[in-house]
């Protein structure tokens, strides 16, 4: 690999500033920003011993990132049991959401700062076999470290947003480096495409991660006990809000139907208590799970404030309404949306608001196969909902339009799957049994 001046001067500046990451990571710790107890990951210095046999490492900063790399860790675990898997992420709410998704043989460690040193701690530890990077998190030292070590790379699923690609187009000569030493870059989709390549990047063909993967794991055993509770009261659950929309998407669904359950799940289950405060004010009777509430005939919002649980909301739901839609009608900012494939995939008619900015190839798709509708503001849900509630089976067949193109557009993981897998050891053959 040949490293450009801006990379070498990005080299050289890393390891005059190293001495001080430790300082900068207590703070952190301080500020609730890193795992008081794991903080020490974060420096190179891993959290258990490493697996003997083949490993493949991927990385994902955040928790978008993270829940688009349980497909493909799963993949690898199915097909070669044999390989471990390590997932590395950059905050805390993507290991706290990880944490119970992880399938056997898969390794959460937090990532470690773009340091020389804490980046050769964590290479010299888990010696992987192949580097995975999803979506854009291009950090200069490691990557140029697994290319010193030979360690094959693939940028997968990689989302170049506008800004990324101008603060990139100003370092053409790092950017062209760091693009050379991937063996392989699938980005999401035509513009992502069109973007590397004028960085430099030699693409193998697309793939969205977020397409593939199998429906939000579930507690049967509590979906039973809520069901019970539930019985026949009509549910919508509003799932994944941000603040102002849990406020105005209770209002715009009022009284839409006799006895009608609103489960709420916020995105950020610490906003909790300003979220009762809200509703209590405009007179909703709820209640609030993360305190022991239960469903009970007169509660008309289940506050889901806890985290891993939306699999088992969405399979109560009825209708399901996208949050982090709505927030340019309420608030003037962009979330940019979250992920409709969840309810898809498990059959349910979806709503959201106007802002899909991070999900815009997955609404198309939906949207074209009449599983998923998109309203501008709040109060033109009453009218599209309605309908659906009334007519349980013009409700059902939505959602089986919804669950049979998220099947269709998860077959990438496949293609991507073939091309990855060439880079690892071949399989043990299994032992024969030697006849008596």
């Amino acid at each position: 690999m040949s490293f450009s001046p801006a990379l070498i001067a990005y080299r050289l500046a890393t390891r005059v500033l190293e001495p001080m990451a430790p300082r900068m990571l207590d703070a952190r710790v301080r500020k609730g920003k890193e795992h008081p107890a794991r903080v020490d990951e974060r420096l190179g210095i891993a959290g258990c011993p490493r697996p003997s046999g083949p490993l493949v490492w991927i990385h994902g900063v955040s928790v978008g990132e993270a829940l688009s790399i349980l497909p493909l860790a799963e993949r690898i675990r199915k097909d070669r049991p044999d390989v471990t898997v390590l997932v590395t992420t950059g905050t805390l709410t993507s290991a706290e959401v990880l944490a119970p998704r992880l399938a056997e043989g898969v390794i959460h460690q937090f990532a470690p700062v773009d340091t020389p040193s804490a980046v050769r701690l964590f290479l010299d530890h888990w010696k992987p076999d192949l580097g995975i990077f999803v979506e854009s998190e291009l950090w200069p030292n490691l990557i140029s470290a697994c290319r010193e070590r030979r360690i094959p790379l693939a940028l997968v699923s990689a989302r170049i947003t506008t800004r990324t690609y101008e603060g990139w187009q100003k370092a053409p000569s790092m950017a062209r480096s760091l693009m050379a030493a991937f063996d392989h870059v699938w980005p999401q989709d035509q513009e992502g495409k069109d973007r590397l390549v004028a960085l430099g990047a030699r693409v193998d063909g697309m793939v969205n991660l977020k397409l593939s993967g199998e429906p939000l794991p579930y507690d049967r055993a509590e979906f039973s006990r809520l069901s019970g509770l539930i019985g026949d009261r009509p549910v919508i659950v509003i799932a994944s809000t941000h603040e102002n929309e849990e406020r105005a998407l209770a209002k715009a669904l009022k009284g839409l139907a006799p006895r009608l359950l609103m489960i709420v799940v916020p995105r950020h289950p610490e906003r909790a208590s300003g979220i009762v405060e809200e509703l209590e004010l405009d007179g909703w009777k709820l209640t609030r799970r993360s305190v022991g509430g239960d469903i009970e005939d007169g509660i008309q919002i289940y506050l889901a404030d806890t985290l891993g649980e939306l699999g088992l909301f969405m399979r109560l739901a009825d209708v399901v309404v996208l949050g982090g839609s709505f927030a340019p009608a309420l608030s003037g900012g962009s979330v940019g949306g979250h992920n409709p494939l969840e309810p898809a995939r498990l059959g349910k008619p979806t709503f959201s608001g106007p802002d899909a900015a991070n999900w815009q190839q997955v609404n198309r798709i939906l949207k074209q196969s009449g599983g998923l509708v998109s309203v501008l503001a709040p109060d033109e849900l009453r009218d599209l909902i309605l309908p659906l509630l009334d007519n349980p089976d013009a409700a059902r067949n939505m959602g089986e339009r919804a669950r049979r193109a998220a099947n269709e557009a998860a077959a990438g993981l496949d293609r991507l799957w073939a091309t990855l897998q060439t880079h690892l050891p071949p399989a043990p053959k299994p032992e024969r049994r030697r006849p008596r």
